[in-house]
């Protein structure tokens, strides 16, 4: 277990329960006062006991002598990564990974209500759904799929001892939506893996669309909006996401913290500005990520904060807003320049990759459209 044998061990395994510390899931097992010292001086530079997080695995390998002795304590953040904390004769921290085997899968999926629901009903990880979402969120508003939608998908699937643990990279998609189609494929040309159309023009933006894994919008963008606690009608200048609490916020771009503090209204709320043209903010958070302070320069993507419903909110939600040029702007509409396209010295290898997809693109067949019962005439 673990690379350790542990025949001759009691193995308890558990799961962190809210608000427990790392002392905490040592339980009424022993561990030696210099042991205890060590851990409480142990620089986060070796492990932070910050990542800790309720709902997590962990395992205790004690031994069986009378004082019931902890030899180590192995924590799992997730289905790849677990860390061994050896607690006997000195402190060692171990940082480990499980062999992870990759393949590749095809589907094809026709929208019958929406697209998570699609991919779910496969028993595929709603990662899946996220990804497919970043790569067409500026093209595509999924809060708007219809009826009859469709798509082809080439992606890898990560295993551990042939058991699913998530979802590589999206290696290539077909997608129909109010009857056009949308090609996407990855390419690096030197700077990172990107994905790109059938003309090679990036799908990405300089920014991203949605600040959080794709979810229900609960109000959108809107110059008059009845208030659901004040009761009255006022400009509502930001996005509602629906999300339980403690989902993660994420910068929708690089940037530098501006503000990142509590207010009455707002609650517990970051801003961050990118350059001289955009800011963003995010509202009502339930706690504001560790780090994050004014003047923290962030990355795309990286966890800014969780959601909650502090400040003025009826329930967990992010309110997210966009500055243009100092004005707020509804961020689902507004106009960003796309990044560059597939540059000329690699176009070339690009056309073969592409060439590629699209030939196993067509092997794959779309979902057989369900026959309506003939009605027999009187």
């Amino acid at each position: 277990m673990h690379g350790m044998v542990v025949n001759d061990l009691h193995v308890v395994e558990d799961e962190v329960k809210k608000n427990q510390r790392f002392t905490d899931l040592l339980g009424s097992y022993y561990v030696s006062p210099a042991i205890k010292q060590q851990l409480n001086l142990l620089p986060r530079s070796v492990y932070d006991f910050r990542k800790i997080s309720a709902h997590k695995k962990y395992t205790l390998l004690v031994e069986h002598d009378s004082l019931k002795t902890i030899k180590a304590l192995v924590y799992e953040p997730n289905a790849i990564d677990y860390v061994v904390f050896h607690l006997k004769d000195s402190l060692l921290v171990e940082t480990c990974q499980r062999k992870v085997d990759t393949l590749q899968r095809s589907i094809s999926g026709r929208i019958e209500s929406t697209l998570s629901h699609t991919i779910e009903a496969m028993n595929i990880s709603h990662d899946l759904t996220n990804k497919f979402v970043d790569i067409f969120a500026w093209q595509v508003d999924f809060q708007r799929l219809q009826k009859g939608d469709q798509f082809k998908m080439i992606y890898e699937e990560n295993l551990v001892e042939e058991k699913p643990v998530g979802i590589g990279r999206i290696l290539g998609v077909y997608f129909e939506h109010s009857n056009n189609g949308y090609f996407a494929f990855p390419f690096d040309q030197g700077d990172g893996l990107d994905y790109f159309d059938d003309e090679g023009n990036s799908l990405r933006k300089a920014l991203l669309k949605y600040p959080i894994e794709f979810t229900r919008i609960s109000s959108r963008y809107s110059k008059s909006r009845f208030h659901p606690v004040v009761k009255v009608f006022r400009p509502h200048l930001g996005t509602d996401f629906a999300a339980p609490t403690g989902t993660p916020i994420r910068s929708v771009g690089d940037g530098i913290v501006e503000e990142a503090q509590y207010k009455t209204n707002n609650g517990n709320y970051v801003k961050v500005r990118h350059n001289g043209t955009y800011t963003t903010g995010y509202l009502h958070m339930s706690k504001i990520a560790s780090g994050i302070t004014p003047g923290t320069r962030v990355r795309q993507g990286q966890t800014i904060g969780y959601v909650g419903s502090t400040g003025l909110a009826t329930g967990p939600h992010l309110c997210y807003r966009f500055w243009k040029n100092g004005v707020q702007v509804d961020a689902l509409n507004v106009e960003l320049p796309p990044s560059l396209p597939v540059k000329a010295d690699y176009f070339p290898a690009f056309e073969k990759v592409k060439t590629d997809l699209i030939q196993r693109l067509q092997l794959i067949p779309f979902p057989v459209r369900e026959m309506q019962p003939e009605v027999a005439m009187r």
